[in-house]
């Protein structure tokens, strides 16, 4: 009688401890001291990268002085329309970055763009720009095809595409509907593309508060984050899987058994 309530005593503590590390393993941030503690603040800006889209727009007090800097869709770029009217309303032309990082823009030809942020590629274009006008430009470069895929345990899976110029992996989970109940947290894998084409995958612990100063907090364009099932979620498909199989297997055995016991009485 006391080894049964021995026994029934421990099983109740391993199910209890089992059920505590599960819901601890369940939550995000943890440890948020970490970022009390930290003294050095990151701001990301994002990085022009090759197979980026630009959408860059030049203008000037003077609309026709500035009209040979841009184009709308349609318009050949040795074209040099002076006609500007509804120009302010036209889908500009995107530049595709290509692998060498450059972009062919008007006038100026060939220029070299990879690495730079946003400020810093309209602060190159306004000095190349500057000896073809009578005043400073304002240029705006914006990128209009940031994109990234959130793959496996999450309850939307897909490629999502933005307007911002940062997204931080919390925000992309939460596009694709945020994890499920039976994923991975602490081991979250981030396939990423360098800009020399090498492919790289990354571990990220997103039970801990220390990922927001990770260096791949902030998404990157074209990153695949994949969220892995837990073992039990495994596990339950399998059997879910082949459920059918074993109901047959079992309804075989419980049939022949039946038909030996008639035959031995």
């Amino acid at each position: 009688m006391k080894l049964s309530k021995v026994v029934c005593m421990l099983a109740f503590i391993t199910l209890l401890g089992s059920g505590c590390t599960s819901y601890k393993q369940s939550l995000y941030l943890q440890n948020e001291q970490v970022l009390n503690e930290s003294l050095e603040g990151q701001l990301y800006d994002f990085r022009i990268m090759p197979k980026d889209e630009l959408t860059i727009l030049v203008s000037t007090t003077d609309p026709e002085a500035s009209a040979p800097f841009y184009r709308k869709i349609g318009q050949n770029k040795e074209s040099s329309n002076s006609n500007t009217v509804g120009m302010q309303d036209a889908k500009l032309l995107a530049y595709l970055v290509d692998n060498n990082g450059y972009i062919d823009f008007p006038v100026l030809g060939m220029v070299k763009v990879m690495g730079l942020t946003n400020r810093e590629c309209e602060a190159l274009l306004r000095q190349k720009l500057q000896p073809y006008l009578k005043e400073v430009p304002n240029v705006t470069v914006r990128t209009s095809n940031y994109k990234f895929s959130v793959l496996g345990e999450v309850n939307s899976p897909g490629t999502y595409t933005t307007d911002a110029e940062k997204v931080t992996v919390f925000e992309a989970l939460a596009q694709a509907g945020d994890m499920t109940l039976f994923s991975v947290r602490d081991d979250v894998q981030l396939l990423r593309e360098d800009s020399l084409g090498v492919r790289r995958i990354y571990h990220l612990n997103l039970t801990q508060a220390d990922i927001a100063q990770s260096p791949y907090f902030y998404l990157q364009q074209n990153d695949v984050v994949y969220v892995k099932p837990t073992r039990a979620k495994v596990r339950t498909n399998t059997f879910n899987s082949n459920s059918s199989m074993w109901i047959t297997l079992l309804s075989i055995v419980t049939s022949i058994t039946s038909l030996v016991l008639a035959i031995s009485k």
